[in-house]
């Protein structure tokens, strides 16, 4: 299945794809946002059922929003793809980099990403997304898969000099606007285990940028929610953002910062398409 979070008015829904868009109902109507419905496999199929005689509608009927707008936990991980990190001047990790984003920084498809007043150095990071179901403490890494919901795209948008002021990357990673996520929740079993072998690539007017595959994911997804369950309880919403592979705007020759007007696209095979314009903070 592949839902939507959206709004239609002044309420928010949530929606399935159909055969010719897709069909939605409100939260109200249905007792919880789409968050509620991940925390297992029957809630999901009852949610799909509930929506399976809901009014059909297209995208330009509706705002789109983040498919999770309010996850408990967005959990970034870095430098996960062996090129990135010797672009970046580091050895491959042995354990994965954490570092945390926040719900304030998130945007849908569609809506504008957002180079702040404090920075031009604005920069795109294709990544997948994984989006967390049944939760859970020590989870192994061979039952890992059983507690993804589904999978997303994710534009990891960096203030870079705000990234690298201290030895942690939170802070430029967490500006308002800065984080692309959507547009659909795509169901584990539409993918590949692990979304694994899918071809991942940034397109910044037109010219791709970025270009990889998720097999080359130094940790892949089970082994991320095996690593990450066993410091802290994952929760149905919870996201994990995957990391990036090479090709990012901060270490080309020339450098390559994103700027109002310039449109970013990041694709991964089988999931679909995110896209934003850049558009500049409004002065205080």
């Amino acid at each position: 299945m592949r839902f939507i979070t959206y709004v239609s008015g002044n309420e928010e829904g949530v929606a399935v794809r159909s055969a010719n868009g897709y069909r939605g109902r409100p939260v109200s109507e249905l007792g919880g946002d789409l968050q509620s419905f991940l925390h297992d496999d029957l809630a999901l199929a009852d949610l799909t059922n509930s929506l399976s005689t809901a009014p059909e509608f297209s995208l330009t009927d509706v705002r789109l929003l983040p498919p999770v707008p309010r996850p408990g936990k967005i959990l970034c991980i870095g430098l996960n793809y062996v090129e990135h990190s010797q672009e970046s001047g580091f050895e491959a990790p042995t354990y994965p980099a954490v570092f945390a984003r926040f719900a304030n920084s998130l945007i849908a498809h569609g809506d504008p990403m957002v180079r702040p007043t404090a920075s031009d150095l604005l920069d795109y990071e294709c990544e997948l997304a994984v989006v967390l179901g049944r939760g859970g403490r020590h989870i192994s890494e061979d039952q890992a898969l059983d507690h993804v919901a589904g999978y997303s795209l994710f534009n990891d948008g960096s203030v870079r000099d705000f990234q690298i002021k201290s030895q942690q990357w939170t802070m430029g990673k967490s500006f308002d606007g800065t984080g692309g996520f959507g547009p659909e929740l795509v169901t584990r079993d539409e993918l590949p285990a692990g979304c694994a072998g899918l071809g991942i690539r940034t397109i910044l007017n037109g010219k791709v940028m970025q270009e990889a595959n998720t097999k080359d994911l130094i940790f892949n997804v089970a082994r991320l929610v095996a690593l990450l369950s066993a410091a802290m309880t994952l929760s149905p919403g919870d996201v994990i953002v995957t990391g990036t592979p090479g090709g990012v705007g901060a270490l080309r020759d020339p450098q390559v910062w994103m700027k109002p007007g310039d449109e970013c696209t990041i694709e991964i095979d089988q999931l679909g398409s995110l896209t934003n314009t850049v558009i500049q903070e409004s002065t205080p």
